[in-house]
C-alpha cells in the first residue's frame, strides 16, 4: 500500500509539473505569465499567450488566439495564424504569410513582412509602421510619431498620422484616403519639422488626402490619388 500511495504521489507531483509549465501544455490551452518571457515551438496550437514583462515568441506555422505583452516584444514566426496583437512598450513583427487580427502597440515598430494579412487595425503612438510587399491591412493604419511605409502593400481603410512621413511606394494601394492631423498641444510645439508625404510610382490612394497642417507632399506622374485638401502637390 506504502508504495502504491509513494507511485500516486509521483505522479501526482509529476502532472503538477507539466501543468505548471506553460510550454507544455496541450493544444488550445493558454499560456499566461507575470514574468518572463514566452515561446512557443513551431507547429503548436495554443490558446491565449500573455505576460506582463517579457517577450513573446511564437514559431513558424503556430495557431495561437490573443498575444499580449505590457513591456517586451512579440515576434510571430511564418506561416502563423494568430488573434489580436497588442504590447505597451515593444516591437511587432511579423513573418512573412502570417495572419493576425489586429495588431497595437504604444511604443515601439510594426513590421508586416510579405504576405502578411492583418485583418482589422494597425496602430501604435511612437514608432515606425513598415509593410513589405504583399502585405495586406483591412483596417485603418494609425500612428502620431515614426515613419509608416509601404512596398508594394495594401491598406483598406485608409491611414492616419500626425507627425510622421509616409511613403507609399511603388505598386501599393490605399483605399480610404490618407488624413494627416495638426498635433496638439506639446506636439506643436515640439516639432516643426514638416512631415514628407511622397506617392510613388503605379500607386493608387483612393480617397481624399486631407492635410491639417503643413506637409511636404510628392506624387509621381504615374501615380492615382483621389481629392487633395490642405496641400500643393509636386509632380515627380
Amino acid at each position: 500500500m506504502q508504495n502504491k500511495w509513494a507511485v500516486s504521489w509521483t505522479a501526482g507531483v509529476a502532472m503538477t509539473v507539466l501543468l505548471a509549465s506553460p510550454l507544455l501544455w496541450a493544444g488550445d490551452q493558454d499560456i499566461s505569465k507575470v514574468n518572463g518571457a514566452i515561446r512557443v515551438d513551431s507547429g503548436r496550437q495554443v490558446g491565449s499567450v500573455e505576460t506582463v514583462n517579457g517577450s513573446i515568441h511564437l514559431g513558424d506555422s503556430v495557431h495561437a488566439e490573443d498575444i499580449e505583452t505590457v513591456s517586451g516584444s512579440i515576434d510571430i514566426g511564418h506561416d502563423s495564424t494568430v488573434g489580436d496583437i497588442d504590447t505597451v512598450n515593444g516591437s511587432v513583427t511579423l513573418d512573412r504569410n502570417t495572419k493576425a487580427d489586429s495588431v497595437e502597440t504604444v511604443n515601439g515598430r510594426v513590421r508586416l513582412d510579405e504576405q502578411v494579412e492583418v485583418r482589422g487595425d494597425v496602430t501604435n503612438v511612437n514608432g515606425g509602421i513598415t509593410l513589405a510587399k504583399g502585405a495586406r491591412v483591412g483596417g485603418q493604419i494609425e500612428n502620431v510619431n515614426g515613419k509608416i511605409e509601404l512596398d508594394g502593400a495594401t491598406v483598406s481603410n485608409g491611414i492616419k498620422t500626425t507627425n510622421s512621413d509616409i511613403e507609399i511606394g511603388a505598386d501599393s494601394r490605399v483605399d480610404g484616403g490618407i488624413h494627416v492631423e495638426k498635433p496638439n498641444g506639446v506636439n506643436f510645439f515640439s516639432t516643426k519639422r514638416k512631415p514628407r508625404i511622397t506617392i510613388g510610382p503605379n500607386a493608387v490612394v483612393n480617397g481624399t488626402l486631407k492635410f491639417d497642417r503643413e506637409v511636404e507632399l510628392h506624387i509621381s506622374d504615374s501615380a492615382r490619388v483621389g481629392k487633395i485638401v490642405g496641400a500643393t502637390p509636386i509632380r515627380e
